[in-house]
């Protein structure tokens, strides 16, 4: 019976479980920032990410010892596995890109799912401390410097509002209700959806006396327009 679950178990079982443990609090720790702030990818996200990833790169470490020790013809490179998890993980982080009209969002969001990634990797290659210093790193990014970023950018970040509207909807009229309110159009974007109706994406870039409720209110009042909203 000992026999049987040493050979079950395997001798690096309780050394993966750790690594495989690690990963899931680094990542963990990351995606809870992302939930946060509701972006698409959030916490179990990130956990599957880097505890897949770390499992990934166990695999690559340990899986073929015994094939190896078995047959002295068997190659194997140990980093051929990782390089796949790093190229493949783009598919899911584009996954998390949104463009609404002149705007896209989420490139942080896919940015950091590729990193936990790179962390699951790193953990189950046994760097811990490495994996420790880049969470620690990561997090003051996405936390301190986001609000550094819009302290910086106050006044000059740019607004999208999108606009559903029937196809007879007159883009000037539209355009002459949001230049009315002093506001400069940096964009106008329309693209034609199913039953007739029209996305209208519009960009401009705000004022200290914009009013954003009365003006998708103005906008609202137009015959045409069926819905208003904010990107």
């Amino acid at each position: 019976m000992a026999a049987f679950m040493e050979n079950f178990i395997g001798e690096n079982f309780l050394l993966i479980v750790v690594r495989v443990l690690i990963a899931l609090v680094l990542s963990g720790l990351i995606g809870f920032e992302r939930e946060l702030k509701n972006h698409s990818a959030g916490f179990r996200t990130h956990i599957l990410v880097g505890v897949g990833s770390c499992l990934m790169m166990v695999l690559s470490l340990f899986g073929f010892e015994a094939f190896i020790a078995a047959y002295d013809n068997v190659q194997f490179d140990p980093a051929r596995i990782p390089s796949y998890v790093i190229s493949g993980i783009g598919f899911l982080g584009a996954g998390t890109i949104m463009v609404y009209g002149g705007t896209i969002r989420g490139l942080t969001t896919a940015a950091s799912i590729w990193t936990v990634a790179g962390l699951g990797l790193v953990v189950g290659a046994g760097m811990y401390a490495v994996a420790v210093f880049t969470t620690f790193v990561i997090l003051l990014s996405l936390v301190f410097l986001n609000n550094f970023e819009k302290l910086f950018q106050k006044g000059k970040r740019s607004i999208v509002i999108e606009i559903v509207a029937h196809a007879q909807v007159a883009i000037a009229e539209v355009v002459s209700v949001i230049e009315a309110e002093q506001l400069k159009i940096k964009q106008v974007e329309v693209i034609k959806v199913e039953n007739g109706l029209r996305s209208i994406f519009i960009k401009f870039e705000p004022n200290k006396e914009l009013n954003r409720i009365k003006l998708m209110e103005k906008l609202s009042h137009i015959d045409t327009i069926k819905g208003v909203s904010e990107r």
